[in-house]
């Protein structure tokens, strides 16, 4: 998978490459951080096979799978399409899909459970109450999360610690729930910076979800991520009627 937007993504030459303008700045540490991650997939293949990486199509998780790609690593890469995802993020999930060399998978929601659920609840159930947001979020990605590493022994996220302080304690070897899942989370960008990750998107040409030129630092279901303004949190438009020690689906709460 080249991954080259200049090649694969047919409105590159139509739109403005403003997350690339305003963010590739790396850090001065960024050799020896690429270095220590090229290393980490490595040894992801070696001792902790099985082993996939879980990509939301985001900046970081596009990085990803662009090394896993040129170092032909063994690490499929598994996407769960929730069935609210903004069609940016669809648009490059078709892309990602037709020029990929490696395996990726897509699970999807029961849409009976879907169905059942915005019956009873509305489709803007997620906006009247913490508990129906994460109830949507277990039909929409918990779920389907567990069925897509049924099996594995580890798995790969594009986590960083300067994403929000829920996660400024992201180790590069999670293994916290080893013991009780048996599987091992591994967080290659752990010590990277925005500026990092958009240095390397730029210098590799990778393509990328437009809605980050669009002030979508990071990016869920439609329904609930909006854009950032200037000196917001870099989460901050993730559940943004929610308080901030909520801000997570579920798929990477620290017990």
């Amino acid at each position: 998978m080249s991954f080259s937007s200049a090649r694969i993504d047919p409105f590159a030459n139509n739109r403005q490459r403003q997350a690339i303008a305003l963010n590739a700045n790396p850090s001065a540490t960024y050799s020896g951080k690429l270095a220590e991650t090229l290393a980490l997939l490595q040894q992801a293949v070696s001792e902790f096979s099985p082993v996939t990486q879980a990509s939301s199509l985001g900046a970081e998780d596009v990085v990803i799978s662009h090394m896993i790609h040129h170092q032909a690593l063994n690490i499929p890469v598994f996407i769960l399409e929730t069935g609210a995802l903004h069609r940016e993020t669809l648009a490059l999930l078709e892309r990602t899909q037709a020029h990929s060399q490696v395996a990726v998978k897509v699970y999807r929601p029961d849409p009976e459970k879907v169905i059942a659920f915005v019956k009873t609840h509305g489709q803007n159930a997620m906006y009247e109450s913490l508990v129906l947001r994460k109830a949507c979020c277990q039909i929409r990605k918990l779920e389907p999360l567990a069925v897509a590493l049924s099996g594995q022994r580890a798995w790969v996220t594009g986590l960083r610690q300067e994403q929000s302080n829920n996660r400024a304690n992201v180790a590069l070897i999670d293994r916290t729930d080893e013991a009780i899942k048996g599987q091992i989370k591994l967080n290659p960008l752990a010590n990277w910076t925005w500026g990092d990750v958009w240095h390397y998107i730029s210098v590799n040409e990778v393509d990328y979800n437009s809605l980050h030129d669009d002030f979508f630092p990071s990016i869920g279901c439609a329904p609930c991520t909006r854009a950032i303004s200037l000196g917001e949190e870099f989460r901050a438009g993730r559940w943004w009627w929610e308080d901030e020690t909520a801000k997570e689906c579920g798929l990477h709460v620290q017990k």
